[in-house]
Parts: C-alpha cells; structure tokens; sequence
C-alpha cells in the first residue's frame, strides 16, 4: 500500500505517468530474475480491496516467472509483447485483456524496441509469489513454445 493516501484524481501526464502517483522499484526481493521493470500504485485503499496498479518493462524487459495464490486481471495500455500463463504463450498488444488464475506461471515480455505498459487489478492483500524449482522450470519447458519464450 502507498504510503500517504491518493487524491481521487490523478490527471495523466503522458503514457504510463500520471500526477501524484510515484513509481516504485518492482521488487525488494534481492534475487528474484527480472528486467528494466517499474511499478505505480494508482489506487489502494480497503473499501476497494484491491490495488490497481500500473507496471512499465523498457523494451527487452520482462517481469518475473513467478505463481501465487491471488488471480490478476490485466489490461496492456501500450507497446507489444508476449506473456505466458500456465502453458500458453500469447502475444499482447494495446486493449488486450489477460486472466491469470490462481496458482498459475505467468510472465510478460516487452518486444525489443519499444515498452509494454499495462494496468493490473490484485487483491489488495496478497501472497507471496513462488518461483519455480528447477524441476517445474524444467516441466514448464517440455511445452516447445514456453521453452522458446522462457529462452528469448
């Protein structure tokens, strides 16, 4: 959660920035695998329970390959890439809307040259993400397409 309370508007500034509302590191999680990633919390507060918030991977950027308990609902705002969730790699560009179930890998990429930006909604209380052993990582690459896509 934020540390002092949003006003309920923030005018945008420009893609992905908007007034008031402060971008953070990613993760505080020392190694844990991502890059040339940036998180905004755009609202958070317990009437809502939920957060809404807004990451941005530069161009090459991925986030983390993790699995939790908590579903996502996102929504790519700008730039192209690719996600995977469980088995299925798809490519996302703007207006694309991505369903991550409970307990399910998931991951976005941005497409070299230029970034991926997109809105998530979470449970405002969430668990810790999971990262794959070794054995489920192996498992994730016996599908030919997730190989491909974990090795980009």
């Amino acid at each position: 959660m934020n540390d002092k309370p949003l006003s309920s508007f923030r005018a945008a500034q420009g893609p992905g920035d908007w007034a008031e509302v402060p971008i953070h590191a990613y993760k505080q999680e020392a190694g844990v695998p991502f890059k040339d990633i940036t998180r905004r919390v755009l609202f958070s507060s317990p009437a809502l329970a939920a957060e809404l918030r807004y990451f941005e991977m530069a161009p090459g950027g991925f986030s983390t390959l993790e699995r939790h308990d908590h579903v996502h609902a996102v929504l790519i705002l700008r730039g192209h890439g690719q996600c995977l969730v469980g088995n299925e790699v798809r490519a996302v560009a703007p207006n694309d809307l991505v369903y991550i179930p409970s307990m399910t890998w998931h991951q976005f990429r941005a497409t070299a040259g230029e970034p991926l930006g997109f809105l998530c909604m979470v449970n405002a209380e969430r668990d810790k993400p999971q990262l794959p052993t070794p054995e489920e990582l192996e498992a994730l690459k016996r599908n030919s397409s997730v190989a491909r896509f974990l090795e980009e």
